[in-house]
């Protein structure tokens, strides 16, 4: 049982980042997609096409700075807080990630079609941003009570 806990204490390490960088990849390709679609189909416009389709890349950051954080020694003691707050905020960044591609997807999608809503159509992938930010924060304020 020992060695259970022991590996869900290294795993609560590592999974904010591994996580956060799942979601960050699918939710990059999923844009990408969109934003290599829109190449095609607009003669202007391709360089924010591009650049918000790394959007979601962000979260990756974000797991690397909470698994920082919480680097400590694993031990029986602190394993099972180091997996809650490693795992749970990791799963929090990978569906954040995907879901802000998804965001925007949508967002190249329509300004496509009207250019001048652009800002306005990255408002749901800000606050699918938001979102991730309060898992950070909360991670990190959490981590500070886990035992070293």
């Amino acid at each position: 049982m020992d060695n259970l806990i022991m590996a869900l204490g290294w795993a609560g390490l590592y999974g904010p980042m591994a996580l956060g960088a799942i979601g960050s990849m699918i939710g990059c390709s999923l844009a990408g997609q969109a934003a290599v679609g829109a190449l095609l189909e607009t003669e202007t416009g391709h360089g924010r096409y591009i650049g918000i389709s790394a959007m979601p890349s962000s979260q990756s950051i974000y797991g690397i700075v909470v698994m920082f954080a919480l680097n400590r020694d694993v031990t029986p003691e602190n394993a099972a807080g180091l997996a809650g707050i490693g795992l749970l905020c990791g799963l929090a960044l990978m569906f954040s990630a995907i879901y802000q591609g998804r965001s925007c997807a949508s967002a190249i999608n329509v300004s496509k079609i009207r250019p001048e809503i652009f800002g306005m159509s990255l408002a749901p992938a800000a606050i699918v941003e938001g979102f991730a930010v309060f898992a950070f924060i909360f991670a990190l304020v959490i981590s500070a009570g886990v035992p070293a």
